[in-house]
């Protein structure tokens, strides 16, 4: 092998298995909401229980993945990957065990630790194994498996489920990818050798690893922490109240509704890789305008839409292209290319953490709230609200795309050497 050629195969095997990965991730952490209305049932729950059982699990996740993601720069990739995946496939198939509110509120938020730990590290382990000029791209399209399997598959998987076994077993069964995945990661994912990347915020600085306090000095961190909250505001909020508002606003039964949930998904996956991509090009900040903006107008035509399934899934697929779009490039990309040297996983957790703690946890916690006592027709207000925000916030990033900044003359190449890939 030259010195100046990449490992393209073993790049394209991490993506997949990663993208497999955080597929699950997604598939474990999304199966609940549709089953929400069998189980609130079954257990007594209210609107108000719901919104804490997805948030409680969003902020343990974004606490751990603040705090893992320094631990992998530090220890090492595989080492947090393959017990996370392990753990949070298992702890999948003891929610199916919960006996109330309190139980499956535990087993939650230790799916958050475990699912919190994985997220940043397998984002680091995919800009370690991307080349420069497809590190957009292959982190959107490593992201995409959680939209594909968790929004998009999980309701029509959990809904077509219930009319064969009850909902505890439906989370039994899906735990079991999981475990096979752990095993065959462990056999393909490499630890990277330490050395620089090629990204404007790191091209001229000592190859000397900092703290946590480094990372927030970096312009875009701070920035993109705002507008991740934004984008996950409305990811969040979605996911997890829309079946209520769809069966119990629209008057929607479960099957229809499950094929119109699953439009957040079939649209978020396409948009999780091809948002991204695009930036790969036009570059970050304008993605991530066009992005809020592009949200904020299909949510304000969804809210105004009644009873009809097919406009239903068509708008909210063009919304949902754009607000995971927007996940994906905030938590993917731009985290990554403003991390100081060493510091990848580090980044991405604390902009991730930051994102799943306010938009992941407190945004649908806050959504039942106004679902309770203001009714679930008016719970759209929030993520409208939310991604207008993102726009502003948007306004204020440093472009960071390779392929822009080099037009520039800001930074040398895009073609590493072989010696800068994974082991």
């Amino acid at each position: 092998m030259k010195s100046n050629d990449w490992d393209v195969a073993y790049e394209w095997k991490a993506v997949v298995l990663l993208a497999l990965g955080f597929g699950l991730v997604g598939l474990d952490r999304w199966l609940i909401a549709p089953l929400f209305p069998a189980i609130m049932k079954d257990l007594h729950l209210t609107a108000q229980d719901v919104g804490n059982c997805i948030g409680i699990l969003g902020l343990s996740w974004g606490i751990f993945a603040a705090l893992m993601g320094g631990i992998s720069d530090k220890i090492g990739r595989r080492k947090v990957l393959i017990p996370a995946i392990l753990a949070f496939s298992l702890l999948s198939g003891f929610s199916g065990l919960a006996g109330g509110l309190m139980s499956l509120l535990a087993v939650r938020s230790l799916m958050g630790v475990a699912e919190g730990s994985f997220c940043p590290t397998s984002f680091a382990a995919t800009a370690d194994a991307s080349h420069p000029r497809r590190r957009g791209f292959n982190l959107g399209l490593q992201q995409s498996g959680f939209a594909l399997f968790g929004l998009a598959l999980a309701p029509i998987i959990a809904t077509q489920l219930l009319g064969v076994v009850t909902w505890r077993w439906v989370f039994a069964l899906v735990s079991v990818p999981g475990l096979i995945l752990g095993v065959l990661m462990y056999f393909v994912i490499r630890e990277p050798k330490a050395a620089p990347q090629a990204t404007p915020q790191r091209a001229a600085s000592p190859a000397e690893r900092g703290n946590w306090r480094d990372v927030l000095k970096s312009r875009n961190i701070p920035i993109a922490m705002a507008a991740l909250f934004c984008a996950m505001t409305g990811v969040f909020v979605l996911g997890a109240m829309l079946p209520l508002y769809l069966t119990e606003y629209l008057s929607l039964d479960t099957q229809r509704m499950g094929v119109v949930v699953s439009a957040i998904g079939f649209g978020g996956f396409i948009g999780q890789f091809g948002l991204p991509g695009l930036s790969d090009l036009t570059g970050r900040r304008v993605a991530s305008i066009v992005g809020f903006a592009g949200t904020a107008v299909m949510l304000y035509v969804f809210r105004g839409l009644g009873a009809q399934p097919v406009q239903l899934f068509a708008v909210l697929f063009v919304a949902s292209f754009f607000t995971l779009g927007l996940v994906s490039l905030l938590s993917g990309p731009v985290a990554t290319e403003a991390a100081p040297i060493g510091m990848i996983s580090t980044s991405i957790g604390i902009v991730v953490g930051a994102g799943e703690i306010f938009g992941g946890g407190i945004a649908p916690a806050l959504a039942g709230f106004v679902a309770t006592h203001f009714g679930i027709q008016n719970i759209l207000w929030l993520p409208i609200g939310a991604v207008l925000l993102g726009i502003g916030v948007s306004l204020l990033l440093e472009e960071t795309a390779p392929a822009r900044v080099r037009r520039q003359g800001r930074i040398p190449s895009l073609d590493l050497p072989t010696s800068e890939q994974p082991e």
